[in-house]
């Protein structure tokens, strides 16, 4: 897993944007709506509410979340899609599903129509109740073989990072599962602890509370390197038991719909120039709950968020559940 570095993409920004002062390109004249198109709680929701609070104090206005689940995050990224046009409704999530609503026939609409502004990037971790049987991931994938499409994972969903995660897992080891969904990260956390499902690949942010409070183990964060959770302690990645597995950055963040006012998008580049690249409150919260802080915009965004498009919509269409091909819509194989 390679963190795409945007510092000198950021230092640039700054340099160009210097000249003009901070925020003074668009001051909103009521709230802005930011939709979460995940339930309450999940990774979606934990990062947007930590950003927009900061946001709040730079555009001197209240950020209102609206929390609209349903259809893999689709439904409610339509409907910043069809809000009018004049800037005061974002959405929220994950770039990697964003850019593969196209391929799934969810959505008309592809990454680079989007303004991106990402916070921070997140890691899916491989955990099952404290409770038990299985200790180690090798011992999970284990039972995964001797029971085909038996061992029960509690994913957010098709579209879902925890989905696209097992999926990755199950194509590396040769096994199959029985896929559990529900409307978000944190209601699939919550039915691995009281036992409802044997397993979870939701993020590290979502299982954080559990992990440390000890109703969830972790067996590897589904990655190449490991990720510290503090009050736990250091998670092994699962790439030391699966060699061959994927492992795309899933990065995360707030996203400007096509048709946004210019002026709009020219104060938000500002903000991220100039104050993201060092903003304390979603340091903090990335060291707290097993992130990568990662703040950038603009086409420094786009590059690092391409390596996840990439690989969730050709596993999406290799696995038989897109409907159009990722080669038509301009997404190469990874």
């Amino acid at each position: 897993m390679k963190l795409v570095s945007c510092r000198a993409v950021l230092l640039a920004a700054c340099a160009m944007l210097a000249a003009a002062p901070a925020y003074a390109q668009w001051a909103p004249s009521h709230p802005i709506n930011l939709i979460v198109p995940w339930a309450a709680g999940g990774s979606t929701d934990q990062a947007t509410r930590v950003a927009a609070a900061e946001l709040e104090d730079m555009l001197h206005t209240k950020i209102v979340i609206i929390n609209q689940a349903g259809a893999s995050g689709s439904i409610g990224t339509r409907s910043a899609m069809d809000a009018a046009k004049d800037g005061y409704t974002w959405t929220a999530g994950a770039a990697q599903d964003l850019g593969t609503y196209q391929t799934l026939g969810m959505l008309n609409t592809g990454i680079k129509d989007w303004h991106l502004y990402l916070t921070v990037a997140n890691v899916e971790v491989l955990s099952v109740g404290a409770d038990s049987p299985y200790k180690t991931a090798r011992e999970l994938i284990a039972a995964m073989k001797a029971k085909p499409g038996q061992i029960s994972v509690a994913t957010a969903g098709v579209q879902s990072s925890g989905h696209s995660a097992m999926e990755r897992i199950a194509a590396a080891a040769g096994v199959t599962y029985k896929n559990v969904t529900y409307d978000g990260g944190a209601p699939s956390v919550v039915a691995t602890v009281s036992g409802e499902t044997q397993a979870t690949t939701q993020l590290a942010v979502e299982q954080a509370d559990m992990i440390v409070g000890k109703r969830l183990r972790p067996l590897a964060v589904i990655s190449n390197r490991p990720v510290t959770i503090e009050g736990y302690g250091t998670i092994p990645p699962l790439t030391d038991e699966l060699p061959n597995l994927q492992t795309p950055i899933n990065y995360f963040g707030i996203f400007l719909p096509p048709g946004t006012p210019a002026d709009v998008v020219k104060t938000l580049d500002t903000i991220w120039a100039t104050k993201m690249p060092d903003n304390a409150a979603l340091k903090q919260y990335a060291t707290k709950r097993g992130a990568l802080y990662a703040p950038s915009f603009g086409e420094a965004a786009q590059t690092a968020v391409m390596p996840a498009v990439q690989a969730n919509a050709w596993q999406q269409f290799t696995s038989g559940k897109a409907k159009v091909s990722p080669d038509t819509l301009g997404i190469p194989k990874p």
